[in-house]
């Protein structure tokens, strides 16, 4: 019996159940990933993604919608003018009434800010303490956009001597080895994206480049101790547990897929429970809800292998859900247990991130709990080759001729008249030409979540007057199951430019296609963010 049906048995004698699970349906030993990057920022615009030949996306720099002017903010740095506190005193103020917190030399009274803290009761663990030990788990805190917020409630100095180092290098000691080509985003922890260039090369993303997404640091399983729980909670709670031995009593499953960070192109403008532990020691875990689990067109799996090889550390070994077509956050890694319930998780990392709001919510009026959780994503795509900035010669150009010509009436004997007759006057004979307009290749690749297709990538370089449709490389995947990403190429004719600006749009089978900005989808957590890409290359004459 497939864990897939055990599951449903148990739970149809407890029709109560009919919200949330973080149910797995398919067990998969055999997993083909594809991958992709980070974008760099250009006019709140990013230049490579993070999506993953099973896209498994990643950002690492948050950065938000800022004033084009705005000074850069060192956070906790020693200020002159402002008292001087002991951690002894500051330790005093530790309740809700008068809530106090350091950050290196920095002293500050968040009590106003405890009830709009994204992280809730979460905070409290901090209270009287300094909150870099947490922030060094949870990296999203390095931001302009926070460091400015906390120092708007800065009071004073802590004093010299106890201002002590919480770098936590043990914590992170025993990291797995990384492929140096990765480009690094943050290190603790650790969160990486494959170079854009590289990015398009494979269709299946080779495990080693595959982009890291970290929250902490990766622990240390044993594949032959590991067990997987199954909870199922109702009138009452029933528990299964499996070893990794024992699951493969399940029918395996193999899927080409595309994984990416709901925070993909971040910078350009399921209660899975993984065995990762955060700060106050609570276990990362997140939700999906039950009729997603239960779709047979999910394919939801549960991986013991990435690409034909063991998963990699960095990537869940020995165990991680995959749940394709949305954010990689559900595709929880280092999987150690399933619960089946009528409650979201309340997990940090589900109730107080993934979650989306207007433009116009800001980190104190946004009510986290109330907003929608991601469980998709939106169309999306990106040129990843050449990248913005580069300087490419143009191929495949002409050469401009310039000469004469005459025409005479045909010639008879005795010779009257001249034949028709022609000669090139420049370039000179065996001069060195440089060809004139030409074209660019330029690559990417395209990404629509729940299993939509897409059907066309469209490319300009007139600022969208014209567009002209790229070749698609996807796989043959049956209708609303394409969790696997595309990859496109394109010839841009040149036109005597010296410079290129270039934008590319996708749109999926439900013909959804990407907004023109990012005005109208800016939100504080910078995530879906799908407005066109854009590049600029400069031609090389």
């Amino acid at each position: 019996m497939s864990l897939k049906a055990v599951l449903l048995k148990n739970l149809l004698r407890q029709s109560r159940l009919s919200s949330y699970t973080p149910i797995v349906i398919n067990y998969h030993r055999d997993y083909r990933y594809n991958n992709t990057g980070k974008e760099k920022k250009h006019n709140r615009n990013a230049i490579y993604a993070l999506l993953g030949s099973v896209i498994v996306g990643s950002a690492a720099n948050i950065k938000q919608k800022e004033s084009k002017n705005r000074e850069k903010v060192e956070a906790g740095a020693k200020k002159q003018g402002l008292p001087t506190y002991t951690a002894e005193e500051v330790s005093k103020h530790d309740n809700k009434k008068s809530f106090w917190v350091t950050y290196k030399y920095g002293v500050y009274d968040v009590t106003s800010f405890l009830p709009s803290h994204p992280g809730g009761e979460q905070i409290y663990n901090a209270a009287g303490l300094s909150i870099e030990p947490f922030w060094n788990v949870y990296g999203m805190h390095k931001t302009e956009e926070v460091y400015k917020l906390l120092e708007s409630y800065r009071i004073g100095n802590l004093h010299d001597d106890d201002v002590v180092d919480h770098s936590d290098d043990e914590l992170w000691a025993r990291e797995p080895h990384r492929d140096p080509r990765l480009l690094v985003m943050t290190a603790k922890p650790f969160n990486a994206e494959i170079p854009p260039h590289l990015q398009v090369q494979n269709f299946d993303t080779p495990n080693e480049l595959f982009y890291v997404r970290q929250h902490m640091p990766v622990p240390e399983l044993d594949a032959k101790e590991h067990r997987l729980r199954v909870v199922l909670v109702g009138d009452t709670t029933t528990v299964k547990e499996f070893s990794l031995e024992e699951l493969q009593q399940f029918p395996a499953a193999r899927l080409s897929a595309a994984l990416m960070c709901a925070g993909n192109r971040r910078s350009e403008m399921n209660k899975f429970t993984g065995s990762d532990i955060d700060a106050t020691g609570v276990n990362f875990s997140t939700s999906i809800p039950l009729y997603m689990a239960l779709d047979p067109n999910a394919q939801i799996l549960l991986a013991t292998s990435m690409n034909g090889a063991p998963l990699p550390p960095d990537h869940g070994y020995p165990l991680r859900v995959v749940v394709p077509g949305a954010p990689a956050v559900r595709s929880v890694k280092w999987l150690q247990s399933i619960t089946i319930s009528n409650e979201e998780s309340g997990s940090h990392w589900h109730q107080k991130d993934y979650r989306s709001f207007n433009p116009t919510k800001t980190w104190e009026t946004a009510d986290f709990p109330s907003a929608p959780p991601v469980y998709s994503l939106p169309v999306t795509a990106a040129a990843c080759e050449p990248a913005d900035g580069a300087t490419v010669a143009p191929v495949d150009g002409h050469i401009q001729v310039k000469g004469t010509s005459d025409t005479l009436l045909p010639s008879a004997p005795p010779v009257y008249s001249l034949p028709v007759t022609a000669a090139a006057c420049e370039p000179a004979d065996g001069a060195t030409v440089a060809p004139v307009d030409g074209h660019i290749q330029v690559k990417g690749y395209a990404y629509s979540g729940g299993g939509a297709k897409i059907l066309r990538v469209d490319v300009s370089s007139d600022r969208g007057r014209t567009w002209r449709e790229a070749q698609l490389q996807c796989d043959a995947a049956p209708p609303r199951t394409h969790y696997a990403w595309t990859l496109w190429t394109i010839s841009m004719p040149v036109d005597g430019a010296c410079q290129m600006e270039i934008w590319v749009k996708a749109t999926d089978s439900n013909f959804n296609t990407q907004p023109e900005n990012f005005d109208d989808i800016w939100n504080i957590r910078g995530i879906l963010s799908n407005a066109y890409h854009r590049i600029k290359v400069n031609i090389k004459r």
